[in-house]
């Protein structure tokens, strides 16, 4: 990504944390069970809708345990049918994925709510709340 771009990008980020919402879009992908550990709780089990996320939105471990709403807006492959189901879903933030290029790892049953599993990625929007 370009310097610019990453600067942007981060400026938006840095606005969205201060601000009470904000929408960040990017890639999404999945992960399977089990959901534990992670980098925010170890091995406490934090339920299914949970996801972790990009160092562009880890903000130093500060998004540990708060809410995203993510919902899919597209595919990622050209020829893919639309993989989007037109819901949203709401994760709590339990890990980081350093140097990960979706800026949203989410688990499978989180996933499954916004898009169909056989995509494997697809483009989304993230909404802090």
């Amino acid at each position: 990504m370009g310097v610019i771009i990453r600067y942007l990008l981060m400026v938006t980020i840095a606005i969205c944390l201060t601000s009470v919402e904000c929408t960040v879009t990017g890639l999404a992908t999945f992960f399977d069970p089990p959901y534990v550990p992670s980098a925010c709780f170890g091995n406490q089990n934090q339920g299914n809708l949970v996801a972790g996320v990009s160092d562009d939105l880890w903000d130093s471990g500060a998004a540990c345990g708060k809410s995203f709403e993510v919902a899919c807006t597209g595919a990622t492959n050209q020829g893919d049918p639309q993989p989007c189901l037109g819901e949203a879903v709401t994760v709590m933030i339990v890990d980081h994925n350093p140097g990960a290029a979706a800026i949203i790892n989410l688990s499978a049953d989180a996933f499954a709510k916004i898009a169909n599993l056989d995509a494997g990625s697809v483009y989304v929007t993230v909404n802090t709340i």
